[in-house]
């Protein structure tokens, strides 16, 4: 075994992302490093603003993480890796982004809300049902598929949505599953595992509704010149994960998007662990259009770089 270090893990506060830190800490602990976690308050969370793309600019719920990491207040910053931009400063690395968790978007429903008469419908809900998302992508998908819902504006963290679901101020939400399967199965310490009996769960496929890039990720963050923190992470990093989330957000570098921009990539790895098929879709603002474009290929650089020309031929992509 390599040399023990002292690991101080940063977080955001809530739940969920307790879950995620505490469950990279358990397997540092595992390599026999000791880990604290330290979480930590971002724009993004003290923010009331009613959608993403009203808060500020991408990077608002890991930039005072970034900041700790900079100054050597914590060694290690766990993230929804969805949440960083594709440019983050250059003294910090990606270190680890462990196994992906399912990248697919999920409807939560309250009772009687599902429409039994849409067999194979995107999003299988009865007519003009209330939806609450605070993403504009979800927002837009939701548009393009079912036209007669609507979508009213939702944030706060997954329990904080949940209850107001439960409260009947809509008929079903949409939040990503990867992080409700974590809250689901209890992996928290110390935290109840969330029930979820009174409501059905409808995941989305997400070669139709196609989620945000690198979601259901995690990247597990440190200083770049920390030798001894980058080989701790190095045990965590799964290939396969890495290679499908380089070639989304290698496309969402080149659309120059953040949380105001409608757009989805998933790239599912094929069987010999790397990239098989990238399966995007891109808004077209001007015209208020959702285009589509895929690509299979095994070179995560150039899935991304032939999906940009497909979406700048048909007009769905902007920027350099």
């Amino acid at each position: 075994m390599g040399t023990r270090l002292k690991l101080r893990i940063g977080t955001r506060g809530s739940h969920l992302a307790r879950i995620q830190a505490q469950n990279a800490a358990a397997r540092l602990k595992g390599l026999g490093h000791e880990t604290e976690i330290v979480a930590i308050s971002t724009a993004g969370d003290r923010s009331s603003a009613p959608t993403f793309a009203a808060i500020g600019p991408q990077g608002v719920f890991v930039r005072e993480i970034e900041q700790a990491l900079l100054t050597g207040t914590v060694d290690i910053a766990v993230h929804s890796h969805k949440d960083l931009p594709t440019a983050s400063p250059d003294e910090l690395v990606v270190g680890a982004i462990p196994a992906r968790r399912d990248p697919a978007d999920v409807l939560v429903v309250r009772a009687g809300r599902l429409d039994d008469r849409r067999p194979g419908d995107p999003v299988p809900l009865r007519e003009n049902a209330i939806v609450g998302t605070a993403s504009v992508r979800r927002q837009v998908w939701l548009a393009h598929f079912r036209p007669d819902l609507e979508a009213r504006s939702l944030r706060g963290n997954v329990l904080t949505r949940i209850r107001r679901l439960r409260e009947g101020r809509y008929d079903a939400i949409l939040l990503a599953l990867a992080g409700l399967d974590r809250l689901r199965s209890g992996e928290g310490e110390g935290e109840p595992a969330l029930d979820l009996d009174d409501l059905t769960l409808v995941r989305l496929d997400p070669d139709v509704f196609v989620p945000a890039p690198a979601q259901g990720a995690l990247a597990l963050q440190c200083r770049r010149s920390d030798e001894r923190v980058r080989a701790a992470l190095a045990t965590l990093d799964d290939a396969r994960t890495r290679a499908a989330v380089e070639a989304e957000r290698a496309l969402l570098a080149r659309l120059e998007g953040g949380c105001e921009l409608a757009f989805g990539a998933w790239c599912r790895n094929g069987a010999d662990g790397k990239a098989d098929e990238c399966a995007m879709v891109a808004m077209v603002e001007t015209a208020g259009e959702v285009r589509r474009a895929t690509a299979a290929g095994p070179e995560p650089p150039a899935l991304a770089e032939a999906l940009w020309n497909a979406l700048s031929a048909t007009g769905g992509a902007r920027g350099g």
